[in-house]
């Protein structure tokens, strides 16, 4: 195999491996079944509540607080997704869009979060183990990317709580519903 070759094979093979690390981490291994199971897509914590707003049908409304994010569906309406927000020193507020949408996205930790916790790998690959669950919506401000997303999660129980870097987690059956009913470029309001 040419070096180049290898190289690259190498590579794939470590972030797989590293992947696969993050799922034993997670829990999601079985002792001895050589491939741990799927994740669990998790319950759909939605509703369809009365919601008083200035802003369009489409728009992405995140009050922190409440963990709760609104996908405006109508005047006076819309449907309340459970989510988690940023722990302490990792909130933020603003207006950004949503510059692009990607299903079983792979995963590369920025360098800040690198820099903190230096055990993660560079890059995690697609699929139903990455950490940013079954779908992401990726945020940006002025054309450049914030590097916060909206995503799932493969941890069910990881939803409801400040303990993201930024992000806001939703389960994975929600953030395909979400994915479904968001266009590109919609606007998202962060309270």
């Amino acid at each position: 195999m040419p070096s180049a070759k290898r190289r690259i094979a190498a590579s794939v093979a470590g972030a797989c491996l590293a992947g696969m690390a993050l799922v034993s981490a997670c829990g999601f291994a079985e002792a001895g079944s050589g491939l741990p199971p799927l994740p669990a897509m998790g319950p759909s914590l939605r509703k369809t509540v009365a919601f008083q707003t200035g802003e369009q049908p489409g728009t992405i409304i995140i009050r922190k607080t409440e963990k709760a994010l609104y996908l405006v569906t109508s005047p006076g309406q819309a449907l309340r997704y459970q989510i988690s927000v940023g722990r302490d020193g990792f909130g933020w507020t603003g207006t950004v869009k949503v510059a692009s949408k990607t299903e079983w996205p792979q995963w590369r930790p920025p360098k800040e979060m690198r820099a903190r916790q230096p055990e993660l790998p560079a890059m995690v690959p697609a699929g139903p183990y990455n950490p940013l669950g079954a779908r992401a919506l990726y945020l940006s401000r002025d054309g450049r990317d914030t590097l916060y997303r909206i995503h799932g999660t493969n941890d069910p129980k990881g939803v409801g709580f400040d303990g993201t870097s930024g992000c806001f987690r939703l389960t994975n059956t929600d953030v395909i519903d979400l994915f479904k009913r968001v266009a590109v470029g919609a606007k998202v309001v962060v309270e």
